[in-house]
């Protein structure tokens, strides 16, 4: 063999070689399956899945407002989520929003926010949605012997003076289904409005039947469910918020999709959200 013979074969294995590592740099690189790792993939912490919800996580969507426990509708979504998303539940780091300050238009410190968010046109123009994970009905929740034992319908509900959250579907179908009599008393949170309730600030607050049934037996004492709202137009479909524009929101909803195929969301929502049946529909 000549020398220059000699020389281009050494030139095309050292190519050769090149080629080789490069493409084992690139399978390296490869998130499939595997736990995201770059701040590129549009994750607050690299190699860490950041999720937020509320100042206080009431039950039955977070148990002991402990999220980091996995128990409760959300917390296990939540975890849920992020095994799709290739986290495991180490890698998963909790943080606190209050309900309006997550929807507000803004940069995130968060990756998604769970804490039962209607997903609504209005919202939409501030940050993003995944697919809805639940949908939820309308219950209104009242003191026994009150002004509210006794109503039946929504003729019946007109007098009475309601309280709910700002900005909630609670307070949109209070307005849009019952129309009452006196304004809706709008509270910064669910828990002042339970205690305005139990203050006798207000007849009865509206609150989504799971946490109406939670409220009933065991926060409020000598309290009931009067009965569930019709929808009026209002649907109540709740998303995961994450930042407007997202690199993360076409994944998250994609996890979602595939939670719901696999039927891993329904056994979810079946054990954590078993609620009773026979509330009526007060029309």
């Amino acid at each position: 063999m000549s020398r220059a013979l000699g020389a281009s074969r050494a030139r095309i294995l050292t190519a050769a070689a090149a080629l080789a590592l490069s493409a084992l740099a690139l399978a390296g690189c490869s998130t499939s399956g595997e736990q995201p790792d770059s701040a590129d993939a549009g994750y607050v912490t690299p190699g860490k899945l950041t999720i937020a919800t509320g100042q206080t996580a009431y039950e039955p969507y977070v148990i002991n407002d402990d999220p980091a426990s996995g128990e409760g509708f959300e917390a296990a979504l939540a975890y849920a989520i992020a095994d799709k998303l290739g986290f495991a539940a180490d890698d998963v780091e909790w943080v606190r929003t209050s309900f309006e300050a997550a929807i507000a238009p803004g940069p995130k410190d968060f990756d998604f926010n769970i804490q039962q968010y209607t997903i609504t046109d209005e919202r939409k123009q501030a940050v993003d949605f995944s697919s809805p994970y639940y949908s939820a009905a309308q219950a209104v929740v009242a003191i026994e012997g009150g002004p509210a034992e006794g109503v039946t319908d929504i003729d019946g509900l007109k007098s009475l003076v309601f309280g709910a959250m700002s900005g909630s579907t609670s307070a949109q179908t209070i307005d849009a289904v019952v129309q009452p009599d006196t304004a809706t008393q709008l509270y910064s949170s669910n828990e002042d409005a339970v205690a305005a309730l139990k203050a006798g600030q207000i007849d009865a607050f509206v609150i989504d039947l799971p946490t109406a049934f939670l409220a009933t037996s065991q926060y409020i004492e000598n309290s009931f469910i009067v009965g569930q709202l019709p929808l009026g137009g209002i649907a109540d479909e709740w998303g995961v918020v994450l930042a407007k524009d997202s690199p993360l929101t076409a994944s998250v909803s994609e996890a979602i999709d595939e939670l719901r195929a696999d039927g891993t969301l329904q056994q979810i929502t079946d054990q954590w959200l078993d609620a009773e049946l026979g509330v009526p529909i007060l029309q």
